[in-house]
């Protein structure tokens, strides 16, 4: 599936640090169940790739990303678990010979209009915009959209339900990425009941 089909599947993508593997499988079918399909698992914690291998076995419905992949180490960790697709904040000369090495998919950070120029100019016409809060927000992307309107962006970084409809009406924007359905302590009480229940509540409404 390429990364435009995967990002137009659902209108958040859930940025997922997971403490605990034994979490990942209840956790990513919670999501699922609400209406969010494609899960990003953060390679942030030591049983990252271990909750993608598993999520990827037990939960079929799920497109499953690594991100936080920042070297070759993590590209190559985040291949052999299986991704269906890679998210970096960045873009590193090191990452792109590797990602057109083994065709993999891949969504790309970038934070200003020379780096989107860049990664333009690499073949990647999906960008992820980070960190979107800081670096400008939804004004500051809705103003790459008149020059640079072959550019698709996933604005991740300090998005909350309160700003996520402001970035999705945008003509540039398919989704945006974040946690703030992930609370910690319905992680910690596993209810992923209500987990399911805020993913439909955030599909309902941002559709």
């Amino acid at each position: 599936m390429k990364i435009i089909e995967i990002m137009t599947l659902s209108p958040v993508i859930p940025v997922m640090v997971i403490d605990d593997v034994a979490d990942a499988i209840p956790l990513a079918k919670a999501l699922v169940e609400g209406g969010l399909k494609v899960l990003e698992i953060t390679l942030r914690t030591g049983v990252a790739i271990e909750s993608i291998k598993a999520i990827k076995a037990a939960v079929p419905k799920a497109i499953v990303g690594s991100g936080t992949v920042v070297n070759f180490d993590t590209f190559k960790a985040s291949l052999a678990a299986g991704v269906d697709f890679m998210v970096s904040p960045g873009m590193s000369t090191e990452l792109l010979k590797a990602s057109v090495s083994e065709s993999i998919e891949m969504l790309p950070g970038s934070a200003t209009a020379s780096e989107a120029m860049n990664l333009l100019d690499a073949g990647f016409h999906c960008q992820k915009f980070f960190p979107a809060e800081a670096a400008g927000g939804a004004a500051y992307l809705k103003s790459l959209a008149g020059p640079l309107p072959q550019i698709t962006f996933c604005p991740t970084g300090g998005i909350s339900m309160a700003n996520a409809r402001n970035y999705l009406m945008l003509s540039n924007v398919a989704c945006v990425g974040g946690s703030w359905m992930l609370d910690k302590q319905l992680i910690r009480d596993k209810n992923w009941q209500e987990i399911t229940r805020l993913s439909r509540e955030i599909c309902n409404q941002l559709k």
